[in-house]
């Protein structure tokens, strides 16, 4: 369940704000670059009594900026309801390494299971500018809950 969209004409689409008590969407800017992330509860997908719950969730990074940003690795951490942490890493998102030129947006879904009915996830993500500047452009901590629970970061 992965899919991508470069968005690169000008304003940049933003996930819709949808209306309703479960519409969670998370924000963090560093920087130029902004990252919102909205997640979503996969009840079809899930087994909670075989302890699996799944979340899928939308990324946008936007590149508000000057100058070209390439997106070359990623780090997760993701905590379930019992505080047990699992750290994920690897080069780029969702097998691509995207170059974001200034005013351009990326678009990916990805998914993430649980052992519980709720839990957190944060990161960041390496971005290097054309010059080689690396640095960290942070990915919002964002709350996993049941549609229906109190929205809220554990």
């Amino acid at each position: 369940m992965r899919s991508t969209r470069r968005e690169s004409s000008p304003p940049l689409k933003r996930i819709r704000r949808r209306r309703g008590p479960d519409t969670g969407i998370y924000e963090a800017r560093t920087r130029d670059i902004v990252v919102r992330v909205a997640p979503c509860y996969l009840a079809e997908e899930s087994s909670p009594e075989q302890g699996l719950y799944l979340w899928a969730y939308t990324v946008e990074i936007e590149n508000h900026g000057a100058e070209t940003v390439h997106l070359v690795a990623r780090w997760w951490k993701v905590t379930d309801a019992m505080n047990r942490s699992n750290e994920v890493e690897g080069s780029g998102v969702v097998g691509e390494q995207p170059e974001l030129k200034p005013r351009e947006a990326f678009r990916y879904v990805s998914n993430c299971p649980l052992p519980t009915a709720s839990g957190t996830m944060v990161g960041r993500y390496q971005m290097v500018t054309e010059a080689g500047e690396a640095f960290d452009a942070q990915i919002p901590e964002f709350s996993l809950h049941l549609p229906g629970a109190s929205r809220r970061v554990n």
